[in-house]
């Protein structure tokens, strides 16, 4: 039996969101935007659905539109915060989800100047350089509420809270967050939020942006007057029914228990691996979500390895035209390229178990000691040369 421990790339569905989006799409044709009975059936489950995620988030449903996931929330809100022509300055951070990094990245290209706020050691950015980093041409903030890699939680509010004293507008990427902690959009102080139900065990293509009443935003997908013109498109009922579903299904309590299970990982890994880390260990993280330095290993090796036993998890690199790079959020932290390259993340979800955890640690101790042993033999063959 596999296991998977890559929660923060995406869930299993939960099975109530799967009956959501079964029992929606067989309600049988019906577009959200029509208006026969047909079409009015659908209109309903959609706001029924909407009102439900909205509840949760202690929003109003009309300051919720739906999207294909958290990447297009980002860019909607970045773009559209922004807007046309522009060219003034923008804050954010070194540790930001492409998502949010790259739709900067190409304002930047446009003309717009842009600030970068590195984190400290521990994963997390000081809300003081964040707002000593605000200019009188500030016109957006944008940054993560919990981080995908390390799971360190980021000092959002604070920051929100004087930028917008100050007529900047702010974006909040909080895909990773809902459903692992608390989110109410009156806590962050924020003018958008952008979520995605595959992150907590909703169905995979679809997300939602939250857009503070009285906030003009200019729309990024434009063509019908769906989501009161806010993004055209046809409104995925079905999908909005399960991702409802999936935000009612939300337990902090069982949240709690994965938490207990990431931290027996953990403590029992560092006990027996030497000079074993956890990045981000000292800040405020996430519940199920750990990063942790193998000294000695190789993170891409370790997660095949991995894998051929059955394990599913995630590496601190990423793969740039066929070449393995080192994560520059580990980078951006202070680690080494060979710690960072090193480094492998898990992320637990509702399903996994107490035995699950004991068979993932096991495995992980055994793929670390067999990489480094392989290493110290390589050294010792080098250090001897071909004369000896």
């Amino acid at each position: 039996m596999r296991i998977y421990l890559d929660n923060n790339a995406t869930t299993a569905i939960h099975p109530a969101a799967l009956e959501a989006v079964a029992d929606a799409l067989r309600l049988g044709p019906g577009n959200a935007s029509s208006v026969h009975r047909e079409g009015q059936t659908a209109r309903r489950r959609l706001e029924e659905s909407r009102d439900a995620i909205a509840s949760h988030l202690a929003a109003t449903p009309r300051e919720l539109i739906f999207t294909s996931g958290g990447s297009e929330s980002n860019n909607a809100a970045i773009f559209g915060l922004v807007g046309r022509g522009n060219l003034s300055h923008i804050v954010t951070t070194s540790i930001e989800h492409p998502s949010v990094s790259e739709p900067i990245r190409e304002l930047e290209a446009r003309g717009c100047t842009v600030t970068r706020v590195d984190c400290g050691p521990d994963g997390s950015v000081d809300a003081g350089a964040v707002i000593a980093a605000l200019r009188g041409d500030t016109a957006l903030v944008a940054m993560i509420l919990a981080h995908n890699e390390t799971g360190v939680i980021q000092p959002v509010e604070k920051i929100a809270a004087e930028a917008r004293s100050r007529g900047i507008a702010v974006h909040v990427d909080a895909v990773q967050a809902l459903g692992k902690i608390p989110v109410r959009v009156s806590d962050l102080n924020a003018d958008t939020l952008s979520f995605s139900a595959h992150k907590l065990h909703g169905p995979q293509g679809i997300g939602a942006l939250w857009i503070r009443t009285g906030r003009a935003l200019d729309p990024l997908v434009r063509g019908g007057a769906q989501e009161r013109r806010r993004r055209a498109g046809t409104e995925p009922v079905a999908l909005a029914a399960g991702f409802a579903a999936a935000v009612g299904a939300i337990d902090f309590e069982e949240m709690e228990r994965v938490r207990a299970l990431r931290d027996r990982f953990e403590r029992r890994l560092l006990e027996t691996v030497p000079n074993a880390r956890v990045n981000g260990g000292d800040a405020t993280r996430l519940p199920n979500t750990s990063n942790l330095v193998c000294p000695g290993g190789d993170g891409e090796a370790i997660q095949i390895a991995l894998d051929l036993r059955g394990i599913a998890i995630s590496t601190g690199s990423a793969c740039s035209s066929g070449r393995v790079e080192p994560s520059r959020v580990l980078l951006a932290m202070g680690l080494s390229e060979e710690d960072a390259k090193s480094s492998i993340r898990i992320s637990l979800g509702r399903t996994n178990t107490e035995e699950e955890i004991d068979r993932a640690l096991a495995a992980l101790v055994e793929v670390i000691g067999i990489q480094t042993g392989r290493a110290a033999t390589a050294a010792g063959e080098r250090g001897r040369g071909p004369s000896d």
